[in-house]
């Protein structure tokens, strides 16, 4: 009977009962044991909420960082800037205006509730019978009529994406994220998921129908058509298949480039039409403001498609500048706009020097991987020339270098470009005609006599206009 008494009782090995008292506050051992497991759950679960916390911050910041919107995984490195602590109010009565959006709100605003009125039209039809989903189908359609494109159902471009699927997406930025996609027709796209971030996707959504909806140009991406449903802003592309040039010139493309120096002069010479167009051809101008190798999109002739207008201002003939809160990619934007916040084309003119000299020595504007009087690839550039080291600056994976009067002429026309002074930067016009010209910078001018001192040509003294 006593052995049946101990079967009874739980016990340690020792001898020691659950429902012994132990030395920690005269509790009972199981009391002990049931509030340590509590205490263990608890510091496990909270160790798991901060992990998954610090996971969703680490991935909210990634989606912040401009990234390129091309094809290929190359490692990517670009840094935007918004520094708002340096936007400038000019004084009462000046022709410089904070916000710079103001003059075309309304015109935009007036077409988005357009839009808007007809996809309640559209979303009430689709309750019904097909023939009343299918007249609001129609009446969306007129919106072509209007010159921004195409409207698009957000049905239509869930479906075209796989439903927004990972394995479509083609690029990742600050603003959206931009997934490949095919619609009915069988027409291949690139379709921008704007981030509707304090606003934001409304704001950019604005911006790029503004800029570039009626807009056509071989070196402009094309804008086809986009969606306004409820939140939501999307932007629907011409999709280029050729990923963009940052990709081409620091991705691992091999010891040797396939970017010649021809391929990579027909890279400059359309990207710089498609500038002169945004500044010289439409009225009221366009100012890209984020000119840069990861916005520039190659097709398989190598043809420049400019892309990216999320960040573009709209600049009347009445105005010089606009003055607006400093944003762009770290190493491209120019010193002036930078200290100023007053922006025209010669903020792109500035960028698009910086861009020329990335083509040619193939090294990013900011490289802190370099020693240190290399870093800044603008500053190092200027030091090469006045030292006369120009042959030293041609990037190593190009396999056959260019003719020296060639190289000399597109060294020539970086300098014009980042020329300290913005009034003596030529404009984006003139840039296509000089890096297109034969004998730089003047053809029809007789060939000056040749400086002995130096062995240059006169004609390379390249004096600078406004």
């Amino acid at each position: 009977m006593a052995g049946s008494g101990n079967n009874n009782t739980p016990s340690t090995a020792a001898g020691v009962t659950l429902t012994s008292k132990t030395p920690i506050f005269g509790q009972k051992l199981y009391v002990i044991i049931a509030f340590t497991v509590i205490i263990m759950t608890a510091i496990l679960i909270t160790i798991f909420l901060c992990i998954r916390r610090s996971l969703n911050t680490k991935r909210r910041r990634t989606m912040r960082v401009k990234h390129s919107s091309g094809l290929f995984p190359f490692p990517l490195v670009s840094e935007t800037i918004n520094n708002e602590s340096i936007e400038k109010i000019t004084s009462k009565g000046s022709v410089f205006e904070k916000n710079d959006d103001d003059d075309r709100k309304d015109e935009v605003k007036a077409m988005i509730k357009v839009v808007e009125s007809k996809i309640e039209s559209v979303n009430s039809g689709s309750n019904e019978s097909g023939t009343s989903k299918s007249e609001g189908a129609s009446s969306v359609e007129n919106l072509s009529g209007l010159g921004w494109g195409k409207w698009y159902g957000l049905n239509e471009l869930e479906i075209a994406t796989s439903y927004f699927a990972t394995e479509n997406v083609i690029g990742e930025g600050g603003y959206g994220i931009v997934y490949r996609g095919v619609l009915r027709d069988g027409c291949v796209v690139a379709v921008k998921n704007l981030l509707n971030n304090k606003g934001q996707a409304e704001k950019e959504f604005k911006v790029e129908v503004e800029a570039i909806g009626k807009v056509r140009h071989k070196n402009l991406v094309g804008l086809i058509g986009f969606c306004a449903d409820g939140a939501k802003r999307l932007l629907v592309y011409e999709y280029i298949d050729n990923g963009n040039l940052e990709q081409w010139l620091h991705g691992d493309v091999g010891p040797i480039s396939p970017l010649t120096w021809d391929i990579r002069m027909k890279i400059a010479i359309g990207t710089a039409k498609g500038l002169a167009y945004l500044h010289e051809g439409l009225e009221p101008k366009v100012v890209h403001r984020d000119v840069k190798s990861s916005n520039i999109l190659l097709d398989r002739k190598w043809n420049a498609k400019v892309s990216d207008f999320g960040l573009a201002k709209l600049l009347g003939s009445e105005k010089s500048y606009v003055t607006t809160r400093v944003m762009g990619t770290f190493g491209y934007v120019s010193p002036d706009y930078a200290s100023t916040g007053m922006l025209n084309e010669c903020s792109d003119v500035y960028s698009f020097g910086v861009l020329l000299m990335e083509i040619v020595t193939g090294r990013s504007p900011v490289d802190y991987s370099r020693a240190p009087g290399e870093m800044n690839l603008v500053d190092w550039f200027r030091g090469m020339v006045a030292s006369r080291r120009g042959e030293e600056l041609l990037d190593p994976k190009i396999s056959v270098p260019p003719p020296s009067r060639s190289l000399k002429r597109v060294l020539l026309v970086c300098l014009r470009c980042i020329d300290m002074d913005a009034n003596k930067r030529p404009k984006m016009g003139q840039i296509v005609h000089m890096l297109e010209a034969d004998d730089f910078p003047f053809r029809t001018e007789s060939r000056p006599q040749r400086d002995t001192a130096t062995g240059v040509d006169a004609a390379n003294k390249v004096p600078s206009k406004n």
